[in-house]
Formats: structure tokens, C-alpha cells, sequence
């Protein structure tokens, strides 16, 4: 299937990504920064270099794999929460850039030819949209409508076909950066935050399950720790919640937690080595893979994996830019990480693209 819509932005050469990538060049044009309160394109603001941590406490993998720049995003952007595969593309939507944080963008990403389209663009505008995907369907649920607060309940669906979003059963109350997976069938929204201040805002243990067949939602067992901006995949029959904030990046946490729908309960597992929230989480074969994301003045930039048959996590090679709020997703054995913040909290954008493998 092509691309879906309008303009198709082709990659530039390779040496001029990998030089964007890592700040080289002149602010402008090809700068690939930008901040939330002032238009115009500029390098890797400073903040990064001193935010940025690398360091790992877990042991070091045999393989360690690499990182490769990528077709840089069409413009700076973050806070997308999440990312999808789809049809061997990569969806992002919502989220900040342009000086909003309010954005409907639909940004599609085709690696084979390393290039970056558009989709329709969401109905509604906002942050910290939960995504998911069952077949030819991609889900957008809640988000915010300001700067990661005051939340919103609407939740679309998106037809790869006709290149179209339909409203569908909003969320029985309105929250934003909800953790989003399919699995068996239905669609399962976990955590999230609640609060239209930054005085009121808070995190939620709910663990929403939606029908696509009934459209509607029920509850299932809540999350052991309401948490938000978490890392959620599901493996071998299982749904994993790893990482995540309780209430602020303050509190960030390193629990990891397994869902099992026939018992319906949740199952303390082996903690994620290096606290954050606002990471990236992808399964590869037996690993799910969790990189970036932010905590107190910091940026992480460790990409740390775990291991589902040994049950223990190892560190691999650290992203080359780290960055928070970004999107994530696996395109057979590579994990694409677009976007993100280069500082903690929302003041810059990027439109850095890397992709990691192991092999």
C-alpha cells in the first residue's frame, strides 16, 4: 500500500542526516531543534549536554547493537507519548511543535525508503495520545489538551483503507498519557493522569478494556501503582507495564509489572535498572527494549533491555541523542525512535531519528 496522503518528504543523503543528527551545521534551516515559546530552528540547546546520562547498572550484553541516524521528522516535535507500527510503517500523532501543544499531526514513516509522509491529521488536537493498532485499524485514546494537563476523554479510530478517523466510545472519564495495547482483541488502556493544573494533576491505576465489536468499555483489575508516561508492551501472552511516574518525573519508578487476563491479575516482576518516564518500550523477539526518557534535570539516553526467557535485564548501546516524550516502534528487528525533547520537561522539540539494532 503507498504511502498514505499528500506529501511524501524523501531523505537527504546520509552524511548530511548524520551531521543534522548531532548538531552540526548552522541553527536555521537544518537545525533540528526548536523551542515551545519562539519559532525558527536552532542547534542542540546546551541544557542537553548537561542532562544527558548514559550510565547503566545493568550488566553489559554480548551484543551490544548500534545506532544509525534516520530521515530526520518534518519538523521538531514531542510529547507524542507513544508510537505505532503499522503495515511496516511507523504512526505518529498528536503531541507538541510549532509552538503548540495541541498539535493533530499524523506523521508516517515508510523505511524502506527512508522517508516520512503525512495521514489525515487527527480530529482533535493534543498531547500524550494512547495508540494502538488491531489490523487495519490505529486507535488514538484521550490525551491532553494543554501542556500535559487538562485532559480529554474523546477517542478516534483511524482506517489505513480510506485514510479516515471516526469518533468512537469516548473513555468513561477523561485522562491523558494512557498506556495503550492490543491484546486479544481488545483494546486495554492503563494508568494515566488525571487534572486540569499542574496542582491537581495526578497519576491513576485504571485498567480500561475496550470492544472495538460492542464499542464500549469495561474495567478490568487495576494497575498495582496508578503511574503514567509508562513503557507498555504485551509478550508471550502477557502485558508488561515497565517504568513510568507517580504524579511527577520527581517520582519516577523502576516497577515492572505483567497482566494475565485469565486470572485477571497483575504480577510484580523484575524492576527496570534505571527509573524514568516518557521512555520508549518495544518488543524484539524475546527483549522488550526500553530507551530514552527524562527524570529530574535529566535525559536518559540508556537503551536497556529485557530478557523474557532469563528473566533479567542487560544494558545495550545507549541512544547517540537522548530524549524523552518520544516515539517508538519496531519494524521487524529495528526499533525506530523519532522526536522527543532534548531537555527535561516540554521547552524544546526535536526532529532527530535514529534507529537501533542488534545485530
Amino acid at each position: 500500500m503507498p504511502l498514505p496522503r499528500r506529501s511524501l518528504l524523501l531523505a537527504g543523503a546520509a552524511a548530511f542526516a548524520a551531521r543534522a543528527q548531532t548538531g552540526g551545521g548552522h541553527a536555521g534551516h537544518d537545525a533540528l531543534y526548536e523551542r515551545l515559546n519562539a519559532p525558527g530552528r536552532i542547534d542542540r540547546p546546551a541544557e542537553a549536554d548537561v542532562q544527558s546520562l548514559f550510565d547503566s547498572l545493568a550488566p553489559k550484553a554480548a551484543t551490544p547493537g548500534r545506532w544509525t541516524p534516520k530521515a530526520p521528522l518534518p519538523l521538531p516535535r514531542s510529547e507524542m507519548a507513544w508510537a505505532v507500527a503499522m503495515n511496516g510503517r511507523m504512526h505518529l500523532v498528536g503531541g507538541y511543535g510549532e509552538q503548540r501543544v495541541d498539535r493533530a499531526y499524523h506523521h508516517v514513516y515508510d523505511p524502506q525508503r527512508d522517508a516520512w509522509g503525512r495521514a489525515a491529521p487527527l480530529p482533535r488536537g493534543a498531547n500524550h495520545v494512547g495508540v494502538a493498532v488491531m489490523g487495519d485499524t490505529l486507535y488514538a485514546i484521550g490525551g491532553f489538551l494543554e501542556q500535559n494537563r487538562h485532559p480529554d476523554p474523546e477517542c478516534y479510530a483511524w482506517s489505513a483503507r480510506e485514510d479516515k478517523w471516526r469518533a468512537i466510545a469516548p473513555l468513561p472519564q477523561a485522562g491523558g498519557s494512557v498506556a495503550c495495547v492490543n491484546f486479544e482483541g481488545k483494546l486495554h488502556a492503563i494508568g494515566g493522569a488525571i487534572g486540569d493544573t499542574f496542582d491537581t494533576k495526578k497519576s491513576v491505576d485504571w485498567h480500561l478494556v475496550y470492544d472495538p465489536q460492542a464499542d464500549r468499555w469495561t474495567r478490568a483489575a487495576p494497575l498495582p501503582t496508578g503511574r503514567d508516561h509508562v513503557g507498555a508492551v504485551v509478550a508471550n501472552g502477557l502485558i508488561h507495564v515497565i517504568g513510568g511516574r507517580v504524579d511527577s518525573f520527581h517520582t519516577n519508578s523502576n516497577l515492572h509489572h505483567s497482566y494475565e487476563a485469565a486470572t485477571d491479575k497483575w504480577t510484580m516482576r523484575n524492576p527496570l535498572p534505571t527509573a524514568r518516564s516518557g521512555h520508549g518500550a518495544v518488543l524484539v523477539g524475546q527483549r522488550i527494549f526500553v530507551m530514552g526518557g527524562e527524570g529530574v534535570n535529566r535525559v536518559f539516553g540508556q537503551n536497556e533491555a529485557y530478557d523474557l526467557v532469563r528473566d533479567r535485564w542487560e544494558q545495550y548501546a545507549p541512544m547517540i541523542t537522548p530524549r524523552h516524550g518520544l516515539g517508538a516502534a519496531a519494524i521487524g528487528n529495528t526499533i525506530y525512535v523519532a522526536g522527543g525533547g532534548p531537555v527535561n520537561g516540554g521547552a524544546f522539540q526535536s526532529a532527530v531519528h535514529e534507529a537501533f539494532t542488534v545485530a
